[in-house]
Formats: structure tokens, C-alpha cells, sequence
């Protein structure tokens, strides 16, 4: 542990639950099965309102799955070694999450058909979210102001380095027929379509009142008093006592928090890091 992360090929990762041991060994070693369905994020990009939606899915709407289950075991973490040791005895079809960087990934996963769904956010509000996230949290080092995080965001000294090259990675698999990408914004914006989306991809089909159930349980009102999905359980552990990991659950948030200097500055690096990926690929724009 160094600085407050734990390192790994160059990448800034966790301090809880991750090691560069498991790392390498789960990048060499892990099998993905052509069954399993991966949701790849970069952090606070809105991954636990994503799996919430897988599960209820899955569940065709019922909510007992997610009411009595914790997010974390429905749809565990490769990277920490707690959610390996789950998934390692999972049967039938599973349900897994990361923010591994693409070139650090498990290799496996290339060679399968796992359906591999990639979330995106606006990177501001990924910014803005994940300033108000370290803050209460204790996997990693914790900014002092939110000038400071900016300026290590742009650096890509946070946790799973930078967003800007962990979008470029995931974006090379883009036209693959198992590779979806999602935005937040689209979510956000038509929740039910986009749900519906989802589901084509992953050859599900949800009756109405399946859809309009998994619709209201997953809504961020509904999450946010789930203690199985809103984090409250870790407390104490992952979290200070009073941290949640649900804040605004909106678009558009660092307006609220950018100055004007900040905005020109970032929008300046977007334009030259994302130079040659299509527009149509970050819908914020």
C-alpha cells in the first residue's frame, strides 16, 4: 500500500478487500462463463442502480431478491477478493461487477460470450459524485477539498485510475455483439426504454407489470431505503456512520459545483483525451 492506494500495474486501486496478488491472479486465472452477464463502470458512474436493474430482470420484477439479498453477493465484485470468493462457487448464470481498466481485466472474458455491459456518465458528475463518495468512505485516499480532487481526477490519481483512458479501453470492444453500452444520462432520461434495451440485449422479455415493478424498485427513492442496496450495512467499515452511497441520483450536478475556470478547463482535456471516439457515445455533450 502506498499513498493511500493500492497499486497495481501503474493503476491506483482500493486499500479494502484488493490486492496486487489478486489481482494478477484473477487477470490470469478467473473464467468467465458464456452465461454470466458483466457490469464494467468507472466508479461512480450510477453501477448499483444498473445492478439493481439487472437483478430485477432477472427477477422478472420481483423485489424479494433485492429486499433480502445484499447488492454485493447479487451481483459481487471480481476484483475484491470477497466477491471472487463468492462467485468462484456460484452455479448457473452470474451476475458480476468491476471497474477494472479493459488492458488489466480478467482475460477470459474476451474469449467468452458473457454479455459485458458498460456504463457510462458524464465524467463531470462522475467528478463531482466521487468527491462526495471519498469523502465518507474508507477505501482510499481522501481529497481535502473538492479543488484538490479535481486536479487529481484530471490526473487520474483516483481510485481505477483515469477516466479518460478506462473509456477508451472498454470502447475498443465497442461493435462486439455481446458488448452493450449504456449511459446514465439515457437512464435518467427514459428509464423504461432503456431498460427495455438492456433486455433485448440479454434476451429477456418482462410482461408489463414486470416492467412497471422493476421500474418503481429500482427507482432512487426506493433504493435509497433499501438497506440491501444502499450501502448502510457497511457502515462503520467501508463507510464513516453516517455516509450513504445514495446523494442526488440526478444529471447534471456539477454545475452546481464547477466554477467557470474548472468547466473551460475540463472541457479543453475532454475534447483532447476523447479526440476520435464518435459523439454520439457521450449523449451529454
Amino acid at each position: 500500500m502506498s499513498d493511500g492506494y493500492v497499486w497495481f500495474e501503474g493503476i491506483p486501486f482500493p486499500v479494502v478487500d484488493c490486492t496486487p496478488e489478486h489481482l494478477r491472479a484473477i487477470r490470469e486465472d478467473f473464467v468467465f462463463k458464456d452465461q454470466d452477464v458483466l457490469t464494467v463502470s468507472f466508479p461512480k458512474s450510477g453501477t448499483n442502480w444498473l445492478i439493481e436493474i439487472l437483478c430485477l430482470i432477472y427477477s422478472k420484477g420481483d423485489p424479494a431478491w433485492v429486499q433480502s439479498v445484499p447488492i454485493w453477493e447479487r451481483s459481487p465484485w471480481v476484483e475484491n477478493t470477497h466477491g471472487h470468493e463468492i462467485l468462484k462457487h456460484q452455479e448457473g448464470p452470474r451476475l458480476i461487477t468491476s471497474h477494472v481498466p479493459c488492458h488489466l481485466f480478467p482475460k477470459s472474458v474476451f474469449k467468452s460470450k458473457a454479455k459485458m455491459i458498460y456504463l457510462i456518465r458524464n465524467p463531470r458528475d462522475v467528478l463531482v459524485s466521487g468527491y462526495f463518495f471519498w469523502i465518507i468512505s474508507k477505501l482510499a485516499k481522501r481529497p481535502e477539498s473538492l479543488e484538490q480532487y479535481f486536479e487529481w481526477f484530471l490526473q487520474g490519481h483516483v481510485a481505477f485510475g483515469s477516466w479518460f483512458d478506462h473509456v477508451r479501453g472498454w470502447m475498443s470492444m465497442r461493435g462486439k455483439e455481446n458488448f452493450l453500452i449504456v449511459s446514465y444520462e439515457e437512464l435518467i432520461q427514459d428509464t423504461r426504454s432503456t431498460v427495455q434495451k438492456i433486455c433485448r440485449f440479454l434476451g429477456k422479455k418482462l410482461e408489463p407489470e414486470e416492467l412497471n415493478s422493476l421500474l418503481k424498485n429500482s427507482s432512487f427513492q426506493v433504493m435509497r431505503e433499501n438497506n440491501m442496496s444502499n450501502y448502510t450495512l457497511l457502515r462503520g467499515w467501508l463507510l464513516e456512520e453516517r455516509g450513504s452511497l445514495m446523494r442526488t441520483g440526478i444529471s447534471g450536478d456539477w454545475k452546481n459545483h464547477f466554477t467557470v475556470a474548472q468547466a473551460e478547463v475540463f472541457d479543453k482535456i475532454f475534447q483532447e483525451k476523447m479526440a476520435g471516439l464518435p459523439r454520439e457515445l457521450f449523449p451529454w455533450e
